[in-house]
């Protein structure tokens, strides 16, 4: 139990750390996007770049090969952290799943529906609707982190839970609502490589080379096929053992000791800085209240907090559920509030929903003051929280 809760412990330190670096490097794409500097900023993520040999070849701007391959090692690190949890962790019993489940679920439909309803007139904006069901589980911890040790353990475990199966939900939307025009055969090759990864699982390989080699064969199939090439890293995790090999630590821990660092301080500032650089020229009040940007703000900060809370409520007063030791309502708003924080997975899914630019920075717009209104009345509350005894933040029996 110690050693479970201290690597806990460590994830989130590692994660909240990530969460300040992200807000730092959100701060430089947003100078970058709006200074003299534009045009070169423009111009990499416009850079073309091709892959291939002789006359296989895979050419994309810069931004793609960052949102498809960088990020598809991004997914490969979810994917080790929620196998691990539903073996191993906070998700692995009902008593520990019920309250983050409930929470993720409700904090994933309610701002979809908010969103949908808001553009409900504007059909060519309904396929953002996922835009808002997102939460960024770095820059949450990062500002939970800033109230330090006056936030109980368990509140930073909860949100942590909710935000892994919140990815859990992200994936599975990627998958059934963000797939292309399917090739089968590309398909097929990709499930024959999935297929390999999990017979050397069964065969007790414990070294990461078969792993990656496979990895990379899916990852190029994946792409091929129309199906989000991020979800190849998914699979892969999957396959990866989490049983010790003769008293070593298992090759899941290990990978995902040594790979975290990469994603939080490379991979995702990387990420961060392709895509939050939101153009400001010419911003008026319409561009905020336009149906596609009003639609994510209103789905981050208003649907965010208001799934979680009252779905958590229900699933506390009807006995499904039941607050970890030291949290109260307050606590359990401020971190519903925390979960409008979508910033990195919300400008994803915006960037697999549309493909304009114009369009791209409204949602830009929206996931960018969303998040950032979420965090600022997420951290107000927490702070409240830890400062004076907290009341009931939902009405009593």
């Amino acid at each position: 139990m110690e050693k479970t809760l201290s690597r806990i412990q460590t994830f989130m330190k590692l994660e909240a750390s990530a969460g300040l670096v992200l807000m730092g490097v959100a701060l430089m794409a947003m100078v970058a996007a709006n200074s003299v500097l534009a045009p070169l900023y423009d111009g990499f993520l416009n850079t073309n770049v091709r892959m291939g040999v002789g006359a296989f070849e895979i050419s994309k701007p810069a931004l793609l090969w960052i949102n498809d391959g960088l990020m598809a090692i991004f997914f490969f690190l979810v994917g080790l952290e929620i196998k691990r949890e539903v073996l191993t962790g906070e998700l692995s019993s009902f008593d520990k799943a019920a309250l983050p489940v409930l929470a993720a679920i409700g904090g994933m439909i309610v701002p979809g529906v908010v969103f949908t309803a808001l553009n409900w007139g504007t059909p060519e904006n309904l396929r953002g609707w996922a835009i808002p069901t997102a939460t960024d589980i770095a820059f949450a911890l990062g500002i939970l982190a800033l109230l330090g040790s006056r936030v109980p353990v368990a509140l930073k475990v909860f949100l942590l839970a909710v935000a892994i199966i919140d990815d859990l939900g992200a994936i599975v939307i990627i998958a059934v609502f963000y797939t292309s025009d399917l090739s089968t055969n590309a398909l097929t090759l990709s499930m024959l490589g999935f297929a390999l990864a999990v017979t050397l699982n069964r065969m007790g390989v414990q070294r990461i080379a078969p792993y990656l080699i496979v990895g990379v064969f899916m990852w190029v199939f994946v792409l091929k096929s129309g199906v989000h090439a991020t979800l190849a890293g998914v699979l892969i995790a999957l396959t990866i053992p989490l049983k010790e090999n003769n008293g070593d630590k298992a090759l899941l821990h290990r990978i995902e000791h040594g790979l975290h660092p990469w994603v939080a301080f490379l991979i995702l500032p990387i990420f961060a800085f392709a895509n939050a650089g939101v153009s400001l020229v010419g911003l008026t009040v319409d561009d905020f209240t336009q149906p596609l940007t009003l639609g994510i703000i209103a789905g981050l900060f208003f649907g965010k907090q208001a799934g979680v809370l009252i779905v958590t409520w229900v699933g506390v007063k009807s006995g499904l559920a039941k607050l970890p030791e030291g949290v109260t309502w307050r606590h359990i708003y401020g971190v519903a509030c925390l979960t409008g924080v979508g910033f990195t997975m919300s400008l994803f899914i915006g960037s697999l929903a549309f493909s304009s630019d114009d369009t791209l920075n409204a949602v830009r717009l929206g996931v960018v003051t969303g998040s950032v209104l979420s965090g600022l009345l997420g951290f107000a509350v927490l702070r409240t929280a830890a400062a004076k005894p907290a009341t009931s933040a939902v009405p009593a029996d």
